[in-house]
């Protein structure tokens, strides 16, 4: 079986270090807000490209405490992509603040530049970039309407550790960014994991006391804040891994450039990419119409798949009070979206079965 992530296959290679990096966090006793967490923090922030980086509990709770630090709430909107992970929404209402939906470019995936200005409201603060399945979106026209009409940018960096765009990193092209390590991720620990990055002196002390219980120092809470910290453990293990990203993600622009030459199947639309270096492949999403039965076809050829994601936010439960809403692009890429493996470990010959058994298919 073509596994669409072996987890174990890709930590595996870093057991050693994860064993000797283990028994110096259980020596030390120091367990929370450590060397460890200092460490990464330090790494990552210069990996970016940011003045600073602040380790959370998971990449929702980046974007939650970012909000919360804006002071953003009641009758505030947030412009957001319609076809995102719920996780970027649920993060804007948390605050009880407005998402606005805008709709993805089809080419990209990502937010449509084009369509953002005609949602902005005088009660607009901020817009959530999200550089959906690891490719980082185009900033040029965003920057310019944001400087236009004084708005905030947050960018959900979570599927896109590494992308660059016009010489940055994700996590470096807005005023602040939120980034998840859940285990999957380009960058992923062994649990959850998640951080934020700015280059604001005072938004990153706020964003630091308000996830230690809003607290600048011990037993001095200025913040109602909350309690999202990145244990040390997690953090050794992200530090271990870092300085290999670059490398596992130039092994899946590799293994993303093979499909995209090999795939020939005409019933396959496959992923458009406006620069190398600006997609990271988190995911390599294809569509198509006859999604579920490729998805069992190849599950038959020993190829595992997965979804991102089968029903758009707009269409969930949790929230009811857009179920009559259209968003057709959103709801195109939805239905026919299915994701083929790839990941650093995947081998050579892994990757041509996939194109030959996708190429068969009828």
């Amino acid at each position: 079986m073509i596994k669409f992530l072996d987890l174990h296959k890709i930590n595996e290679r870093f057991r050693t270090q994860m064993d000797e990096r283990l028994k110096e966090v259980l020596d030390s006793g120091w367990y929370i807000h450590g060397k460890q967490d200092e460490l990464f923090e330090e790494n990552f922030a210069k990996y970016i490209g940011a003045k600073y980086c602040i380790g959370v509990a998971n990449g929702l709770d980046a974007l939650n405490i970012i909000i919360r630090a804006y002071g953003f709430g009641a009758g505030d909107e947030i412009i957001v992509p319609a076809n995102t992970y719920i996780a970027s929404i649920l993060a804007i209402s948390e605050n009880n603040c407005t998402p606005v939906l805008v709709e993805p470019s089809l080419k990209t995936y990502n937010i449509d530049p084009d369509l953002i200005e005609d949602k902005i409201t005088p009660r607009t603060k901020a817009i959530m970039v999200v550089h959906l399945y690891g490719q980082a979106v185009q900033m040029e026209k965003i920057w310019q309407i944001a400087k236009k009409h004084n708005l905030k940018i947050i960018e959900d960096s979570a599927q896109a550790h590494g992308a660059i765009y016009q010489g940055k990193r994700a996590g470096n092209l807005g005023d602040v960014a939120g980034f998840s390590f859940y285990p999957g991720k380009n960058l992923g620990c062994l649990g959850d994991g998640g951080a934020v990055t700015t280059n604001n002196d005072v938004l990153a002390a706020k964003i630091r006391a308000i996830a230690n219980y809003g607290s600048d120092k011990k037993y001095h809470h200025i913040y109602k804040g909350i309690n999202s910290r990145l244990d040390e453990f997690q953090a050794a293990l992200l530090d271990i891994k870092l300085p290999f990203l670059d490398d596992d993600n130039k092994r899946r622009r590799e293994i993303a450039k093979y499909y995209r030459e090999n795939i020939k199947n005409p019933l396959i639309i496959l992923p458009q990419v406006y620069a190398e270096e600006a997609h990271v492949w988190h995911i390599f999403a294809v569509r198509t119409t006859e999604r579920e039965r490729l998805q069992k076809y190849l599950e038959q050829n020993n190829i595992q798949t997965n979804i991102h994601y089968p029903t758009p936010p707009h269409k969930q439960g949790a929230y009811k009070e857009w179920q009559n809403q259209t968003y057709p692009i959103s709801e195109e890429i939805h239905a026919t979206e299915l994701s083929l493996p790839i990941s650093p470990v995947l081998t050579d010959e892994e990757v041509k079965k996939v194109v030959e058994v996708v190429n068969a298919w009828k």
